[in-house]
């Protein structure tokens, strides 16, 4: 017999597999961990406070790149991330008055989008047309938001109400906010399902959860836990149990954002930012009507109760949070691995969730493809 070759006798390493697209998915498990956002909502991007006038930082929604600005007087001007020239990014650039400067040519585009100045020679030629993408922003409770969207849609869509955090008697409230490798299904899942305590048995944010109400209504899924909030060592030193009912919460998956409520006392709010297929930004508001000074009965006053979440969101919420931080990307770690395992999940509200996500993102896709179908045959 004649010998094997070195080459043939080596084994050929079978292609590394990938999860699949949403197209490409099979079960409910893998539409959902492909699904993106639909785009016709209000996402916050950033906190106010984080861009100065006269800079210019990149955000991203959903792989699109946006340039987003503050101009001389204190305007926010949110553009299609690139350069119409050469289409470099525009966030490499300056901000000069009220324009955004690209960096390489020196092209100049106003808070419209379009390019109203060209600092070199034209070659006898007329001052090229060019327009860029301009995005609706706005900003409440801290943070800058973006329609990332059909801009004709953004005067109806509006961003959640929140009267806690407004007016002359609005409560306290310091975001936080965390970066995660994991796609965003996977933190809706995190922050709603309460099955999970066991990860934060050092904390102790709810303990011995048990799920009493669980349905859809149009974009809403409502949940509500028979639960004990706030038990922690430290933490639970400043509920004050006679004023409130810490033994039941209502959470809420009102698309594409999530909140919660303990007796109207204790809130929060989750806002997230799908920045790609593995990359979420998440925004968490937490906001208290009822904290007092341990081991007293005295209520925190409102005045008072921002320099209390100054200090205890880095010693005793963020903490916490980073834990589910840790899990999503685990999560996420695990399903680019076993995406084709078995489906094993025993909470009735996941389901739900994961179910809202896939048909918000069909239904923009089904809108998006009748878009294009449309623009095709006006060229016809």
């Amino acid at each position: 017999m004649k010998a094997l070759t070195h080459n043939q006798q080596q084994v050929s390493t079978p292609p590394k597999l990938h999860p699949p697209s949403f197209n490409e998915a099979k079960n409910r498990r893998q539409k959902v961990r492909s699904a993106g956002m639909n785009p016709d909502y209000w996402y916050a991007v950033e906190y106010d406070r984080a861009i100065k006038p006269g800079q210019v930082i990149e955000v991203k929604f959903w792989n699109t790149s946006i340039a987003l600005y503050r101009t001389g007087n204190g305007q926010l001007v949110a553009l299609e991330n690139r350069c119409a020239h050469r289409q470099l990014v525009l966030s490499l650039g300056q901000v000069n008055g009220d324009r955004l400067v690209c960096c390489y040519h020196g092209w100049g585009y106003n808070k419209e989008g379009r390019v109203v100045d060209i600092p070199h020679d034209l070659f006898d030629k007329p001052m090229p047309v060019c327009k860029i993408r301009t995005y609706p922003v706005q900003v409440r409770y801290g943070l800058i938001w973006i329609f990332p969207g059909d801009s004709t849609l953004a005067d109806k869509r509006q961003i959640p109400k929140i009267p806690e955090l407004e007016g002359k008697n609005r409560w306290a409230c310091v975001p936080l906010d965390f970066t995660w490798q994991a796609h965003h299904s996977m933190i809706i899942d995190n922050v709603s399902d309460f099955t999970h305590a066991y990860l934060h048995r050092r904390y102790r944010p709810f303990t011995d959860a048990k799920l009493i109400k669980c349905k859809q209504e149009g974009d809403k899924v409502f949940v509500s836990y028979e639960t004990k909030v706030g038990t922690g060592k430290v933490s639970g030193m400043f509920v004050d149990r006679k004023r409130v009912n810490t033994n039941f919460m209502e959470l809420c998956y009102e698309y594409p954002y999530q909140w919660s409520n303990t007796d109207n006392k204790i809130k929060h709010w989750c806002f997230i930012l799908p920045i790609s297929e593995q990359r979420t930004r998440v925004f968490f508001l937490f906001y208290f009507d009822a904290l007092i000074v341990p081991f007293t009965k005295i209520k925190i006053p409102q005045w008072l109760m921002t320099s209390v979440l100054k200090i205890a969101n880095p010693l005793l919420i963020k903490p916490l949070l980073a834990q589910d931080g840790v899990a999503v990307e685990a999560e996420q770690n695990g399903y680019n691995t076993h995406f084709n395992a078995p489906i094993i999940e025993l909470n009735p509200a996941v389901h739900l969730f994961q179910l809202l996500t896939i048909r918000k993102w069909e239904e923009y896709l089904g809108l998006a493809e009748k878009v294009q179908h449309n623009e095709s045959r006006s060229y016809m």
